[in-house]
Order: structure tokens, then C-alpha cells, then sequence
């Protein structure tokens, strides 16, 4: 990458990092770069300006706040397990719009491509819950099976993937063209447990971290079959598309996030990285991971030819980066 900055943030863990674009609402948080992070010890949403990092804003949320979903509009959707809540709120002022009960240990929200939408999967019930951003409201359930977690909706929004687990041995396919009603399509065994999965930008294939080995498969979205595996550290790993034809992976028990390039499947660079940076965010040139161990923030901005990536001074107590005119893109372990 070329050049990187590293921080602390508050708390006593930031679990996952995602940029937002400055444009639109954006700029109720000042007019730059923003990335959101959430503070699981302190129950809090930081939002931090980039660079600098400056910290603009922190709201309390419900316990336990693990995730948060953002795109460049509409409401930011941060998920909280251990409460059973997931809370919206507004971009511009981070205003509570809505407290959403009723899960019994939600994991993993993702906003839809047109930014209508929000599905929520459910670890304990198996279910893929349906929130209308508009409204603030579950507007509908299906079951996809127990241990629903990580989850990856195609670039036109018709089909989505849930993987039932951590270490998944079965991958569930929903048609989602009507966003309101998906339905359970099929499920397949992928060749080792999945961990993280995200459609490429194409949406012809998916890239599937291992929860058991040291690379990443990219498997056909519509035979399911592995075309390609893509060395990587120990696993899981978690996966972030990012410009210019980029994919990053990251390995926090290898401390290394690696750029690909997603045409040719090759490593071009492996960096270090703060143990336990698993998640990973993109937007634009500018990408992200934090570390669950230390709460240490690394930002870095991607190049804009193979050159090598070149470090930048440490910044102290700040969070995560975004840049204008790009949706985010984040993985969360």
C-alpha cells in the first residue's frame, strides 16, 4: 500500500471498521473523510474524520455493539449480539431512528446495493431478517438455518449467501431479486469451512476465506465449484474489494493484510498489520483493518500502480479512513 497510519482508538476493543464517503450526508460530520468503528467495551459508535483522525462524534448504542453496516446514504445499522438489539441511526447526526429487538444473537448486518434495504443474520434462531431502512422496521423473516453469520448480497441485489457458521460447511443461497421476500434457492458444502465470503464486483464469482487454511477460494457464483485458491495467511481471513481492480485479505493471527489482484489472483504485496486485524474496510484508495485484541487501527491508502506501499508517521488516538465518492465495502470477523 502506499503509505499507512496506525492508531489506538478508544475502548478496550474496536471490532469493525467502515468507511463512508464524504459527499452527501457525510458532511453533517464535517466535511471530510469519515470512518465509523465500533467500541465494544464502552458500547459506543466512534465516528472519525480521515486523515487526522479526529474523533467527530460517539453516540452510546445498545450493549455489545460488534458490527456496523454503512453505505453513502441512509442510516448506518450497528449490530449487538450479547443484547439481542440493532440499532439505526441517522448519518448526518447519528440520532437514534429506531431500536430493533426481537433477536436472540443477531451477527452480521449488509446493506443492499440500492441502499433500501438491511439483512441481519441470526446465529441462534437461523433466520435472515429483513429491516425497510425507510421505516425502521423487520419487515419480514426467513429461515436459512442455524448458525447464520457471515453474509455477501450480489452487486444487482438478486442473490445472497449466507454461511451457517464460523466454520461453515454449508452455504445457503437465497433469491433476493424481490429484496423483501428472499427465498432459501439451494445450499452447497464448500471444499474446506468458510469463514467470510463477498461477491466480486462482476458478481461471477465469490471469494470464500478458510476458517481452517492458509488461503482464500474463489468459487463460481453459479456452478459453485473453486476455480482459483489464493494463498493467504492462517486462517479466517476476512476479504474487502477495493479499487482498481484490488482485493484485500486480511490475517490477524498472521498480523498481514495482502493486496491481490483480483483479475490475475496474485499476491502483489503482504504488509504488516497489528495482530488480531482481522476486519477490513475499503472505500476508494483508502482501506482499513482493526485489530480485536488492541483496538489498533491501521489505515492505509492503496496504490495507484504496483509501486510499493510506503509507511506513514503513527497518529495517536484516532480510528479508521474513507474517502469521497466511494461506497463502503467492510468485513467483520
Amino acid at each position: 500500500m502506499v503509505g499507512m497510519k496506525r492508531w489506538r482508538a478508544f475502548g478496550a476493543c474496536v471490532v469493525v471498521v467502515v468507511l463512508v464517503p464524504a459527499g452527501g450526508s457525510a458532511r453533517g460530520l464535517g466535511g471530510s473523510p469519515v470512518a465509523l468503528v465500533t467500541a465494544e467495551g464502552e458500547n459506543q459508535l466512534l465516528a472519525v474524520s480521515l486523515p487526522g483522525g479526529k474523533v467527530l462524534r460517539r453516540v452510546q448504542v445498545a450493549r455489545d455493539p460488534k458490527t456496523v453496516a454503512a453505505g453513502p446514504t441512509g442510516p448506518a445499522v450497528v449490530v449487538s449480539p450479547g443484547s439481542g438489539t440493532v440499532t439505526l441511526l441517522a448519518w448526518r447526526s447519528l440520532r437514534t431512528l429506531a431500536v430493533l429487538r426481537g433477536f436472540r444473537s443477531p451477527q452480521i448486518a449488509v446493506i443492499t446495493p440500492e441502499g433500501g434495504w438491511a439483512y441481519v443474520t441470526d446465529s441462534a434462531t437461523g433466520d435472515l431478517s429483513v429491516i425497510r431502512l425507510s421505516s425502521g422496521r423487520i419487515v419480514g423473516r426467513t429461515f436459512v438455518g442455524s448458525g447464520a453469520h457471515h453474509l455477501a448480497v450480489s452487486p444487482d441485489g438478486r442473490r445472497t449467501w449466507v454461511a451457517l457458521g464460523e466454520r461453515a460447511t454449508t452455504i445457503v443461497m437465497l433469491d433476493t431479486a424481490n429484496a423483501r421476500k428472499p427465498r432459501v434457492i439451494g445450499r452447497f458444502h464448500p471444499a474446506t469451512p468458510a469463514h467470510d465470503l463477498v461477491f466480486a464486483p462482476d458478481g461471477h464469482t465469490v471469494w470464500v476465506s478458510s476458517a481452517s487454511t492458509a488461503y482464500v477460494s474463489v468459487v463460481s457464483s453459479t456452478s459453485h465449484r473453486s476455480l482459483a485458491e489464493v494463498p493467504a495467511g492462517p486462517a479466517p481471513q476476512h476479504i474487502a474489494f477495493g479499487a482498481r481492480g484490488h482485493v484485500f485479505i486480511t490475517s490477524g493471527y498472521g498480523s498481514a493484510i495482502e493486496l491481490v489482484d483480483a483479475g490475475t489472483r496474485k499476491v502483489l504485496r503482504r504488509v504488516h498489520v497489528a495482530y488480531g486485524g482481522f476486519n477490513v474496510a475499503t472505500a476508494g484508495d483508502i482501506v482499513a483493518t482493526s485489530s480485536l485484541f488492541n483496538g489498533t487501527i491501521s489505515e492505509f491508502t492503496a496504490p495507484r500502480s504496483r509501486a510499493g506501499w510506503r509507511k506513514r508517521s503513527p497518529r495517536q488516538r484516532a480510528t479508521s479512513p474513507s474517502p469521497s465518492g466511494e461506497g463502503p465495502r467492510s468485513r467483520r470477523s
